[in-house]
């Protein structure tokens, strides 16, 4: 059987490995082909179209930084495309409206992705408002907490300059006009019970999953007559066969 050794040396910049439970990982932070995948996460996170691996490459970009001050000029010479350059510039210009839902997991910080930034966006407006406590406050963990924490001490410097505002989207508050409405089993009317509870909200009712003491319409679209159905029945929540019939579609 033949032995296979394993490197000593990053391939990309030649840092010495560490060797992290039989894992090996390059530290150095400015190895090439990390701020590649860095780049192309970013990219991909923020939809970026047109800014895949070989476009990174072509256009030479090493950094975050660079990406938002490339120039037609530079875009058009390194994709070889002026096509290709209007609409890599565009693409850009949109992505800079990206609120800081999406900018968190765009950065590549450990156990920090679109769950944990969402849970801080119920808590707080900005990045210059994240600590270790109102991150645990939101649910995070011990260690994301860390992570979070110590990016914002030790990186966010370096891309506080891009052309961002750091602001969280608000979660929108839905005004339970109308009723609170529980969905149970599956739907025949809508594709996703997401879907389903959209239109509904855009209506006025307020949506939950679970069978509260607050609901006023159960959907029961299968028919069953289920344990969660008998005991809404009896507690004189109404109950809807048929969604589209109930929204006056």
């Amino acid at each position: 059987m033949t032995l296979i050794e394993a490197p000593s040396n990053c391939p990309s910049c030649d840092s010495v490995l560490e060797d992290v439970n039989f894992l090996l990982y390059c530290r150095n932070p400015h190895c090439g082909e990390k701020t590649l995948k860095l780049i192309e996460h970013f990219a991909k996170t923020l939809k970026i179209k047109g800014l895949g691996p070989a476009s990174i490459k072509k256009l030479g970009i090493v950094s975050l930084e660079e990406l938002y001050t490339l120039t037609l000029e530079e875009a058009s010479e390194g994709l070889s495309s002026d096509r290709l350059a209007v609409k890599l510039l565009d693409e850009l210009q949109n992505s800079k409206d990206a609120t800081l839902n999406v900018l968190l997991p765009a950065f590549s910080i450990p156990l920090i992705g679109k769950t944990a930034s969402e849970k801080l966006s119920k808590v707080c407006k900005d990045i210059e408002e994240i600590d270790y406590d109102l991150c645990r406050s939101a649910g995070l963990g011990d260690k994301a907490s860390t992570n979070l924490c110590s990016w914002i001490e030790e990186e966010f410097y370096f891309v506080s300059l891009l052309p961002f505002t750091f602001r969280f989207s608000q979660p929108r508050a839905v005004q339970a006009t109308k009723g609170v409405v529980c969905i149970s089993g599956k739907l025949k009317s809508f594709k996703t019970k997401a879907e389903a509870n959209a239109v509904l909200e855009e209506l006025g009712y307020l949506t939950k999953s679970s069978l509260t003491k607050t609901v006023t319409h159960l959907v029961n679209e299968s028919g069953v007559e289920s344990a969660k159905t008998k005991k809404a029945r009896d507690a004189g929540v109404q109950i809807i066969d048929n969604l589209l019939h109930f929204i006056g579609e």
